[in-house]
């Protein structure tokens, strides 16, 4: 959690500064666009199979009852911060930057379990957007690109620890983001309003060990919908 509010701070005070700096004069026809949002990652989570599992774990599962073994993920709302580069009015690649942390639950026969307590996921993305010319402050645009998801800092769950369980390991993954929003301009100043959403398509691959031991490993539909809305200075 302390990362997390570090790099919110951080976030906060690099786009504070580029907004204030008199010297880049805003235009809504600039090249250069900073965005500072808020957003909200929802994941899946879901597992798409069970890669393998150790027949001592699948024994103890199937005494428990627990035949459909499913996760899902939790949501969460983060700062992020976006730099965008426009080659023309209609062209334009833009990055984003956020940390984002999450659990997963288990669902189906697990449901109300905890399979993973805390992992730390950084979504690197980089997006080609065609934006609409409406002859107005509303400019609409589609989007898509690579995304490079690097995850760290993972901890099993209670119920994982509670089936021998002590270290979990999710693998980074790289996938696809679609994406579609709205810039509206206030005014000829640079400044304006940003909505934003993207779909990602990741399959990560968990990985749960007992001492050195892979007691299980699963392969997941991350997919998360990232939804974003703020301020943005255009220059």
């Amino acid at each position: 959690m302390r990362t997390i509010t570090l790099l919110a701070a951080l976030t906060a005070g690099t786009a504070a500064t580029a907004l204030a700096t008199p010297a880049l004069a805003g235009s809504p026809d600039g090249k250069l666009q900073v965005k500072v949002l808020a957003t909200g990652v929802l994941p899946d989570g879901g597992i798409d199979k069970i890669t393998s599992i150790d027949p001592g774990l699948a024994a103890t599962l199937g005494t428990l009852g627990v035949g459909d073994v499913d996760a899902k993920a939790s949501d969460n709302v983060v700062p992020t911060l976006a730099v965008e580069y426009f080659f023309s009015k209609a062209v334009s690649v833009e990055t984003i930057c956020c940390f984002t942390q999450h659990h997963v639950n288990g669902a189906a026969d697990l449901a109300g379990t905890r399979l993973v307590d805390h992992v730390l996921i950084l979504p690197a993305t980089l997006t080609a957007k065609l934006h609409l010319d409406t002859g107005g402050p509303i400019k609409p645009y589609l989007g898509a690109g690579p995304a490079w998801f690097v995850v760290f800092d993972e901890k099993p769950g209670a119920t994982a620890e509670a089936l021998g369980v002590d270290r979990v390991k999710m693998s980074n993954s790289l996938g696809l983001a679609l994406q579609g929003g709205v810039d509206i301009a206030l005014g000829q100043s640079g400044y304006g309003i940003s909505l934003d959403a993207k779909k990602y398509f990741v399959k990560p691959t968990a990985r749960f060990y007992a001492g050195e031991a892979k007691v299980l490993e699963t392969k997941h539909d991350l997919d998360p919908w990232v939804v974003s809305a703020g301020l943005s200075y255009r220059f």
